[in-house]
This record gives structure tokens, sequence and C-alpha cells, in this order.
């Protein structure tokens, strides 16, 4: 057991690592389904557009342009965001509020169309073949564990990783409870049409949520881009599936549920790679779904819904 104790540790890292980026994903579908009760489906490939549009950022500051790396990161990540929250906005605008009030699986076939359409948008212009993301951080936190002198390792990109996402979400939950935006958000989630009828503008709330949501996922984006140091169009498939199954876990609809549902998974993936097979770890992650729709098919924090007569 104590043999084992460093590899749990080293796991558990990062897990927490790889979860941080799901929950960064998944909140943009769980804000997007509290209001309007919609799965966005092309919120994948955003967070796909947004390691892209930082690695652009990154090839025209250049590597060795004398700025420190904090700040070309930051850099990066600044306007990787704003050029996904026009991205996030204009989704909002082509496929889902021409079809507000339609059947839902009207607007849900608008959104795969729109994520094909945005993959396929990318790989003209960037190219369908991998992408490599120079190493901006190289180094590593070591830590000796064990009686065979075991060492976890913690390189400084998904510290980095963990310590950004727990910053924005620190920030996103002050925003949602204290701010005025924030307010008109909780408000139009308990009743779209209530909300409107009392004078708030339902849909620059929406709007707004879209935004938001495309912000922190082109933050994951250009996290793990630079964490694994290659990218394609296609990476935000996969993502985007993993971070929704990631939102249902932890209660679609919830952003402390989303949040909790990023950091289960990437934990059940990682320890599923480690100890089983890596070949092993989706099928883990989603029998974990499984028997969580099974015993709370609300998700762990999610609440059943009440119909408002």
């Amino acid at each position: 057991m104590s043999d084992l104790l460093p590899q749990i540790v080293q796991q558990l890292f990062n897990g927490l690592s790889l979860g941080a980026i799901y929950a960064l994903i998944a909140i943009g579908y769980t804000m997007v389904y509290g209001i309007i009760g919609m799965i966005n489906f092309a919120h994948g490939e955003i967070y796909m557009i947004g390691a892209y549009v930082g690695l652009v950022t990154l090839t025209a500051i250049g590597v060795g342009s004398g700025l420190p790396i904090w700040l070309i990161i930051l850099i990066m990540l600044l306007v990787a965001m704003l050029v996904t929250a026009v991205y996030g906005y204009a989704i909002e605008k082509v496929a889902y509020a021409p079809l507000r009030g339609s059947p839902r699986l009207v607007p849900l076939i608008s959104a795969i169309g729109m994520s094909i359409f945005l993959q396929n948008w990318v790989a003209l212009g960037q190219g369908a073949r991998d992408m490599a993301v120079p190493a901006l951080l190289t180094g590593s936190f070591q830590f000796s564990l064990g009686s065979d002198g075991f060492t976890v390792t913690a390189p400084y990109s998904r510290v980095m990783i963990i310590v950004v996402t727990v910053v924005l979400m620190i920030m996103l939950s002050l925003y949602i409870k204290y701010s005025r935006l924030g307010r008109a958000s909780r408000a139009c989630s308990q009743d779209l049409r209530m909300a409107n009828l009392l004078g708030i503008d339902t849909n620059k709330i929406i709007s707004f949520t879209f935004i938001i949501g495309a912000m922190l996922a082109a933050v994951g984006g250009v996290l793990i881009a630079t964490a694994i140091g290659k990218l394609n169009p296609f990476i935000g498939f996969i993502a985007g599936i993993k971070a929704f199954t990631a939102a249902v876990l932890g209660g679609i609809g919830s952003i402390p549920g989303a949040m909790l549902g990023g950091v289960l998974l990437g934990l059940a993936e990682t320890f599923a790679a480690a100890f089983i097979s890596s070949q092993y770890k989706d099928i883990v992650a989603f029998l974990l779904l499984v028997f969580i729709l099974l015993f709370r098919p609300t998700g762990l924090l999610g609440k059943p819904e009440v119909e408002k007569v």
C-alpha cells in the first residue's frame, strides 16, 4: 500500500488537471441548458478554436520575443477569449435565436450542423493535420514519496491549469452571485418567461450566457494546447462529448455540478488509464455516467424539475 500511495498521488494530480479542463467546457453546456433548456453541441468546437487562436497569437508574438512567459500566456488567453466571445455570440444568433420556440430537436440539429461547419472551417483554414504548440512552461515540481523513492511530478503547465481554473471558477461564482447580469441570469434560469415579464432583457442574457461559456472554453483550449503540445481541428469533438458527460454527471444546469462533474470525470479517466488500461479509460468514464443516471438521474448536484403551472 505504501508503494501505491505515490502513484495514487501522481494520478490524483493528473486527474485534477484534466478535470479542470472538462469543468471549464462543461460550464458552457450547463449555463446554456439552465437558461434555454437546450444543449449547444457546437461548444466543443469553440474550445478547439480557442486553442488555435492561442497558437496564432503565440506565433505572432514569437517565443523569443523577450516578453515574460506569463505575459505571453496572458495575451494568448485574452485574445482567445475575445475571439471566441464573438464566435459564441454568432452561434447563438445564427443557430439558436431564429429557432427559439421550435421543437427542441430542431435547434439540436442546428447545433450539430454548426459543429460540423466549424470543424471544416478551421480544417480548411489551418489544415487537418496535427500542429505543434511550442512548450512555454517546461519545468516541473518534483516530490519524493514512498520507501522506494518514487517521485511525483507536477509539470508547471498542469499546475497552471489547476490554478487558472480555480481562479476563474471563483470569479464566475462571485459574478453570478453579486453582479446585476448574474442575478438576471439566475432569474432567467428559474423562469425565462416570468423574467421577461418583469422587464429583464432575456435575449441579452441568453447572448451573455453563450459569450461567457465560449470564453471559458477558450481558456481551456489554450491551456491544454500548451500542456500537450499539439492540436488539430477535431479535438473539440471528443472534449465536447466528455465535457457534456461531466455536465450531466454533476447535474445539468448546475454550475457547481459542472465543476464537480469535470473533476470526477478527469479522476476516473486518469485512474482507469493508470491502473487498468489507457484503452479502457473512456469506457470507465461513461460507465460512471451510466451508474449516476441509473441511481440519480438529475446528476449529483442537480434538482428534479418542477412543472410550473
